[in-house]
């Protein structure tokens, strides 16, 4: 992802030294509750997706599912978070894409995310 929007690469800055937690609740940090809320309260606005790759960068590229005519996979949305989810994110991983709020749901947890694409650009 070298062809980022202006001011894309200063959100993925991160003043933890670790790496591990992030105090900052922008796009791809902590996901905050009334965001959490929110998507709750807006199921209708939840994309499926499969997991195509999660890089060591924090940017995972997921394929929606029922995008296209005849409901079949293909389009592709680039999302970015804070941690390293390589491991926990193998491709092939079912995993929800909420269009609104930009959080991504993996089994029950869900995480604040930087969508790179907009869901409305189809």
């Amino acid at each position: 992802m070298t062809n980022l929007t202006p001011g894309v690469r200063s959100v993925m800055q991160c003043d933890n030294s670790t790496g591990d937690s992030c105090s900052s609740h922008g796009a791809g940090r902590t996901l905050r509750a009334l965001q959490e809320r929110v998507t709750a309260a807006t199921p209708s606005k939840w994309r499926d997706a499969l997991v195509r790759s999660a890089s060591s960068n924090g940017w995972i590229e997921l394929a929606l599912l029922d995008s296209a005519p005849g409901g079949d996979v293909d389009e592709t949305v680039w999302v970015w978070n804070h941690i390293d989810r390589t491991h926990s994110l193998p491709a092939g991983t079912p995993v929800s894409l909420h269009g609104l709020y930009h959080a991504l749901a993996i089994g029950r947890e869900r995480v604040n995310v930087l969508v790179a694409v907009s869901l409305d650009e189809r």
